[in-house]
C-alpha cells in the first residue's frame, strides 16, 4: 500500500467519525493500521483474511503500533462467506483489497453492511494501468470497469475515484 492511499484511508476513516469498519483483506496490516488511525478511539475493524498467516502477522502489526487487542476483530474465511454474517447497517466504513474480480459482489454486500452516509472504499482501481489500456484486457480489468460503470450509473450514490496509489475507488451511500 502506498503512503498516499494509507493517509487517504485514515482521513476517510477520519470523515466518517468510524467505530465500526470492516475490512476485505487483511494482509500484513498495513492499511489496517491506517484505518484505526483514523477512527475513533472506541472504534473496532473487523478483518477478514483467507490467509491466518495474514492475520497473525497483522495482529502483531497492529500490537506493535501500540493498538489494544480490543481494537480488531480477525475473522478467517473467505470474504462472500464471511460478509453475509456480518451485521446489517452496523457499519461506517468498508475497505476491499481482495479478489478484484469479486468487487462487485462485495459492493452489494458493503452497501448492506453500511449505514446510510457509510462509504466503501475499493484499491487496485488502477490495475496498474490496466484499466486505461484500450487493447484486449483480462477479465480482472473488466471486472473493475463494471464497478466503476455500476458505481457511476446509480443515483443512491456518490462516488469519486482518487489517483492515489493504484487508484482507490470511493463510494458514499446515501
Amino acid at each position: 500500500m502506498s503512503p498516499g492511499t494509507g493517509a487517504a484511508l485514515r482521513l476517510l476513516a477520519a470523515s466518517v467519525d468510524a467505530k465500526a469498519v470492516a475490512e476485505i483483506g487483511t494482509g500484513c496490516g498495513v492499511s489496517g493500521i491506517h484505518l484505526l488511525h483514523g477512527m475513533r478511539p472506541d472504534g473496532v475493524l473487523t478483518t477478514v483474511d483467507q490467509e491466518p498467516e495474514h492475520q497473525q502477522s497483522a495482529r502483531q502489526a497492529f500490537r506493535d503500533a501500540g493498538f489494544a487487542g480490543n481494537r480488531a476483530r480477525f475473522i478467517p474465511g473467505r470474504a462472500l462467506d464471511v460478509l453475509p454474517r456480518l451485521a446489517d447497517a452496523g457499519y461506517d466504513l468498508v475497505f476491499c483489497d481482495g479478489d478484484r474480480q469479486e468487487y462487485q459482489d462485495y459492493l452489494a454486500e458493503s452497501l448492506r453492511l453500511l449505514r446510510p452516509g457509510g462509504l466503501v472504499a475499493f484499491e487496485g482501481m488502477f490495475a496498474n494501468g490496466r484499466t486505461v489500456d484500450s487493447g484486449p484486457q483480462p477479465t480482472e480489468v473488466l471486472r473493475l470497469r463494471e464497478l466503476v460503470r455500476a458505481v457511476r450509473e446509480s443515483t443512491e450514490l456518490v462516488s469519486s475515484l482518487l489517483p492515489v496509489g493504484d487508484g482507490l475507488l470511493c463510494v458514499v451511500k446515501r
